[in-house]
């Protein structure tokens, strides 16, 4: 049963990674990004359960950690992203 929870998980993963590659805008593609990196937390919980390894919980919350914390940078580095028109008009300034 859980061999195939992972085997989800790693469709899923797969999945996300080819909507990363084909999404229309940024957003598309950092949300695909963001939903790899919550099933990598998946997929280390699941396979810290089945191999009865507590610590790798541990590693599982810090990456959910760092993946959210990147998520949010790239957002705001997008979101602050200065674009042609901006440029243009602060070289008349």
């Amino acid at each position: 049963m859980y061999t195939v929870a992972c085997i989800a998980i790693l469709i899923t993963m797969i999945l996300a990674i080819i909507r990363a590659l084909a999404g229309p805008s940024v957003y598309d593609r950092v949300l695909a990004v963001n939903m790899f990196g919550t099933k990598t937390v998946l997929l280390l919980s699941v396979v810290a359960f089945l191999y009865g390894r507590p610590d790798f919980l541990d590693l599982a919350l810090a990456y959910a950690l760092i993946n959210f914390i990147s998520v949010l940078a790239v957002l705001q580095f997008f979101e602050n992203k200065p674009t042609d028109g901006d440029r243009a008009s602060e070289e008349i300034r």
